[in-house]
C-alpha cells in the first residue's frame, strides 16, 4: 500500500515539474522570422519585388477579358508569368498532371514555399525536426473558376465528366496541405480563411503556436488568385472596384488619395518561416525580424464596411501593442491595410489618430497597394514581408499615387518615394504595426521589430 502511494506521489511531481516546465520555457520564447518567399505583381521572387517596391514602381496592368467586354473594371495586379528573371515559370513549380488537382492559388503556394524555405536554410532531415515543423497558409476565395467550369459541365455533359479532383480543387486548407506534403512537415497544419484578413491571421496564429511551443518552426502566409470574371463582377456590383483609371492603369489604385475610387484586385502570395529564436540561432540562421504582438477584433457592425469610427481597427492595433508589451510610443512606421477605397481609408485613419494620439503626428504610415493592387486573402502576408524588409533594409517603401491627400488624411504617408527608416536618438530598434481587415468585420495587427540580438 506504502509503495503504491509512494509511486502516485512520484507520478504527481514529475506531471507538476512537467508543467511547470513548460510554462517557464513558453513564457519565454521569442518568434522571429527567418526565411521569405513572395510571388506578386511586382514580379517573382523576394529580392526581385522588394527592389521594384522600394524604387517606386507599380505592378498594375490593363486586365480585359475578351469574352465579358462589359465588365466596369479593367485593371489588374498580376503576377508576371514567364521565363525571364522576375516572371514566375509555372511549369518549373508543377507538372501538366498535377495541375488537374491544383488550382492556381496553390500553385503560388507551392513557388512562394520553395523560396521561403531556401531563404532560411531550413531542410529538416529527421523525423524529429519534421514533426516540429508546422504549416498554416490561407486563402480568402476559393477557386470560383473551377466551381463555375464544373458547373457548367455537370449541367451540359452529365455527372460522369465532373473530374475527381474538384473538391480537393476548392478546398480552402490544400495550399498547406500540399505544401506538408511536399516537404513531410507533421507539425500543425492549419488553414485560416478571413477574407483579406487571411494572411495576417495565419501569421499571427503561427507566432502564438510556436509561442505556446506546439511548434519550432512554422511556414505561414496566405495565397490567392482571385482574377476571373465571376469575382471581378462581383466586387463590381458591389461597387468596390476602381473603374476611372483603366487606361491608365499604374494609376488606377491610389491610397489616401481624394480620387480613390475602390481597390484593384489582385492576386499574389507571401510565405514567411517564422522560428522560435534559439532554435533560429542554435542553427545560424539568417533573422528578417521579430513577431512581439498579434491583435484580433470584430467589427460587430456591417458585411463589408467596417465601423466608421474606426473602433474594430483601434482594437486590433491596441491589441497588437498590449501583446507585444511595449508603449504605443515605442511604434514608428504603419504599414495601412488602406486598400483605396473611399470609405475604407477614411476609417484607418481614424483609428489610427485614436490609437497613437499625439504620437500620430510621429508616425510614418504607409499603404503599398499602389504598387501591388489588393491581394485579398494574400494581402497581409505579402505585405508583412515587406515590412520585415522594412525592418531589416532600414528603407519604408513609399503609398503611390498619392497626389492629392484628403482633408482628413493630415499625417506622414511617405508619398511618391521611399524614405530611410530612422531610429529615433531615445529608441534602441525600429518598430512596425501591420494591419488587415476584412469583410465581415474581421481585423487583424501584427507589431513587428527590427531584431537585435
Amino acid at each position: 500500500m506504502l509503495n503504491k502511494c509512494n509511486q502516485k506521489l512520484d507520478y504527481c511531481k514529475k506531471l507538476t515539474r512537467c508543467f511547470s516546465t513548460t510554462k517557464a520555457v513558453n513564457s519565454k520564447r521569442r518568434v522571429v522570422c527567418t526565411g521569405i518567399g513572395i510571388t506578386c505583381p511586382l514580379g517573382h521572387g523576394t529580392k526581385h519585388s522588394w527592389k521594384k517596391l522600394i524604387n517606386n514602381q507599380c505592378g498594375i496592368v490593363k486586365n480585359e477579358f475578351s469574352e465579358f467586354p462589359n465588365l466596369p473594371s479593367k485593371v489588374a495586379g498580376i503576377i508576371p508569368k514567364g521565363l525571364l528573371d522576375g516572371e514566375l515559370d509555372i511549369d518549373s513549380i508543377v507538372t501538366k498532371s498535377q495541375l488537374k488537382y491544383l488550382s492556381k492559388s496553390m500553385v503560388y503556394a507551392l513557388a512562394a514555399s520553395e523560396e521561403a524555405l531556401n531563404s532560411s536554410n531550413w531542410k529538416p532531415q529527421n523525423e524529429e525536426d519534421r514533426q516540429r515543423t508546422g504549416v498554416v497558409i490561407g486563402t480568402g476565395i476559393v477557386d470560383l473558376e473551377a466551381i463555375s467550369e464544373t458547373s457548367n459541365i455537370l449541367l451540359e455533359k452529365g455527372y460522369r465528366k465532373v473530374s475527381p479532383y474538384f473538391v480537393p480543387k476548392i478546398l480552402t486548407n490544400m495550399a498547406a496541405g500540399h505544401v506538408s506534403i511536399k516537404y513531410g512537415f507533421q507539425g500543425p497544419n492549419h488553414a485560416v480563411s478571413t477574407a483579406c484578413t487571411t494572411g495576417a491571421h495565419a501569421i499571427g496564429d503561427s507566432m502564438r503556436l510556436i509561442r505556446n511551443g506546439d511548434a519550432d518552426v512554422i511556414l505561414c502566409g496566405g495565397t490567392e488568385a482571385a482574377i476571373v470574371p465571376v469575382s471581378i463582377a462581383g466586387f463590381a456590383r458591389a461597387r468596390a472596384l476602381s473603374t476611372s483609371f483603366n487606361n491608365i492603369p499604374g494609376k488606377s489604385s491610389r491610397p489616401f488619395d481624394k480620387l480613390r475610387d475602390g481597390f484593384v484586385i489582385g492576386e499574389g502570395c507571401g510565405i514567411l518561416v517564422l522560428e522560435e529564436l534559439q532554435h533560429a540561432k542554435n542553427r545560424g540562421a539568417t533573422i528578417f525580424g521579430e513577431i512581439l504582438g498579434y491583435g484580433l477584433s470584430g467589427d460587430a457592425h456591417h458585411m463589408t464596411a467596417g465601423k466608421e469610427d474606426g473602433t474594430g481597427a483601434y482594437l486590433s492595433m491596441k491589441g497588437a501593442i498590449r501583446d507585444a508589451d511595449i508603449d504605443s510610443t515605442d511604434i514608428q512606421y504603419v504599414n495601412a491595410h488602406a486598400t483605396s477605397t473611399p470609405i475604407g481609408d477614411v476609417i484607418e485613419n481614424k483609428a489610427i489618430k485614436r490609437c497613437f494620439g499625439e504620437h500620430a503626428k510621429n508616425l510614418k504610415v504607409s499603404s503599398f497597394k499602389g504598387a501591388l493592387g489588393h491581394l485579398l486573402g494574400a494581402a497581409g502576408a505579402v505585405e508583412t514581408a515587406f515590412t520585415l524588409l522594412a525592418l531589416y533594409n532600414k528603407v519604408i517603401p513609399p503609398t503611390l499615387n498619392l497626389e492629392q491627400p484628403g482633408e482628413e488624411f493630415d499625417l506622414d504617408y511617405v508619398p511618391y518615394k521611399s524614405v530611410e527608416f530612422e531610429l529615433p536618438s531615445n529608441r534602441t530598434r525600429r518598430v512596425a504595426i501591420k494591419n488587415s481587415f476584412g469583410f465581415g468585420g474581421t481585423n487583424a495587427s501584427l507589431c513587428l521589430a527590427e531584431y537585435i540580438d
